[in-house]
């Protein structure tokens, strides 16, 4: 039997009443009683795992960076990013401004209402030093967070999304409510290729990855379109399916190559409503080949929809881009949707990263510039205090972060929901870069469950442990000494949740 030198235990309960509190290691029996089997399998070989983060969104760096004193910022982001603390490796921001905004909506090249600059000659992403008082645009909040979070942590991967082109660039003349590209239109003088809106828009993705890299953030990867389905009266732009693949073949993927050939490319960054048929009758292998994978968000299924997709192009990853909780959600939904379907059934089932929404939001759930209001962080911030509390997307995120190695395989694990949030223990299970492994297990119901834990190779030997309501049991392996740290004990204040507004939700969905 394989015994490690070393294994680290935890416990999440879905009141948080634990988080992630360290267990004792179990000892082996040989019968698993009336315990419920679970068997990893390193045998049994899936994905890789790329990391998980969330967004700096400019309401959740404006916390950061002109809330928080400079001792309180570089905690956090220290307990957050270093990889000997909590681990998380993806951040996602918005390529212009999205609805959680301190600051009034822009794009890189807005331009009076009438007018067009075809050759990007106003593109900026803001003016002044970076964290300056008087900086603009991403310049103010996102670029100097962003520059903190990768001197703590330089392999962060960052992808980018756009919530909307310039309004010149649109058939509306809006940022706002929608509209598309002027697609098959000309700017400009003559039909050149040059001269064609799409050419013109893949550009300014392109502009955007230069100014980002001259402050030494590298972009990872680019989505196209946030939520391509979504008319919302903030900053927001209409893509089908077949538009984003057209537009990513014939003018991003052949621009990125020319210039940024290692900037990965994602199509969708939507909710699994939008995949409503089989990728293959949308997506051209020609088209595929010029993306290196999927984007998804989680806010509305069916979750089982990420089958028509993610077997088809066997050179794609699935990433998950965006959801999270509201802050009057109960502690039995919060857990289902971030323990139970994001941070086990989808990982189980092909999903190599998760990003969540705002890294940050303050006890109100604001800043928001729209009305997209009652939402809450990964943290909540005292906006008066800088003070700090974590919410149960934290913990989901710790548990990949600070247990699971970047460039980690998703192995075999026994699994006994269909969803992650009904039916009996869920379970996703990793082998690691140093031959670790690592599982997490997921309790649906509002009653505890003994699980038997054993790995093939290890016959009839078996480890019970407890899994606690609508929570979470994290294991790690390793002959390497492990990352046992513990989680900071959350500071005090009230919180006042904004109404909440479910406008940015499918019908039916929460």
């Amino acid at each position: 039997m394989k015994k490690f030198q070393h294994e680290f235990w935890t416990a999440t309960s879905g009141d948080l009443t634990q988080r992630r509190t360290p267990l004792a290691t179990p000892d082996y029996q040989s019968t698993s009683a009336a315990a419920v089997k679970i068997i990893i399998d390193p045998a049994d070989r899936h994905q890789p795992w790329l990391g998980g983060g969330a967004a700096i969104t400019d309401s959740a760096a404006y916390l950061l960076w002109s809330v928080m004193s400079a001792e309180q910022r570089r905690a956090l982001l220290t307990e957050l990013f270093d990889p000997d603390q909590g681990g998380f490796s993806s951040v996602r921001v918005p390529l212009g401004s999205c609805d959680f905004q301190s600051q009034n909506f822009y794009t890189y090249d807005d331009v009076p209402y009438g007018e067009h600059d075809q050759k990007l000659e106003q593109f900026s992403i803001g003016t002044g030093q970076p964290g300056a008082p008087d900086a603009t645009k991403d310049l103010k909040h996102i670029v100097p967070v962003l520059q903190e979070i990768l001197a703590i942590n330089p392999a962060v991967k960052v992808i980018a999304s756009p919530w909307s082109a310039p309004a010149w660039m649109k058939n509306t003349g809006h940022l706002t409510h929608g509209g598309h590209l002027r697609f098959g239109e000309f700017t400009g003088n003559g039909y050149t290729e040059e001269n064609r809106f799409e050419y013109i828009y893949a550009q300014y993705f392109i502009r955007y990855i230069e100014a980002y890299q001259k402050l030494g953030i590298p972009i990872y990867g680019l989505t196209i379109q946030n939520e391509p389905s979504n008319a919302a009266h903030w900053p927001a732009m209409i893509w089908t399916v077949p538009q984003l693949a057209d537009f990513g073949y014939r003018y991003l993927r052949p621009a990125l190559n020319h210039s940024f050939p290692d900037t990965k490319l994602y199509l969708l960054d939507d909710s699994f409503h939008a995949l409503t048929k089989p990728i293959t009758a949308e997506v051209t292998p020609e088209q595929a080949a010029a993306f290196d994978g999927l984007a998804v968000h989680t806010y509305s299924g069916p979750y089982d929809n990420l089958y028509h997709a993610n077997r088809a192009y066997p050179n794609w990853s699935t990433i998950m881009t965006e959801r999270r909780c509201m802050m009057t959600d109960t502690p039995e939904e919060a857990a289902h949707i971030m323990f139970g379907i994001i941070g086990n059934w989808l990982v189980h089932n092909g999903l190599s990263m998760i990003t969540l929404w705002n890294l940050a939001l303050d006890e109100r759930g604001l800043p928001n510039a729209a009305d997209s209001t009652g939402r809450e962080g990964v943290v909540t911030i005292d906006h008066t205090t800088g003070k700090v509390q974590r919410n149960l997307e934290y913990f989901m995120l710790r548990n990949f972060g600070q247990d699971v190695s970047v460039g980690a395989t998703v192995i075999g694990s026994t699994n006994y929901t269909r969803d992650g949030y009904t039916g009996g223990l869920g379970s996703v299970a990793f082998l690691g870069t140093a031959g670790d492994i690592a599982a997490h297990l997921y309790n649906p119901t509002a009653q505890p469950i003994q699980a038997a834990v054993t790995i093939n190779g290890n016959g009839a030997n078996w480890q019970l442990v407890t899994v606690p309501p609508y929570g979470t049991v994290t294991l790690h392996k390793s002959d390497a000494p492990l990352n046992t740290t513990n989680v900071p004990v959350d500071d005090e204040f009230p919180l006042n949740p904004t109404p909440a507004n479910h406008s940015d939700v499918a019908p039916g969905q929460h």
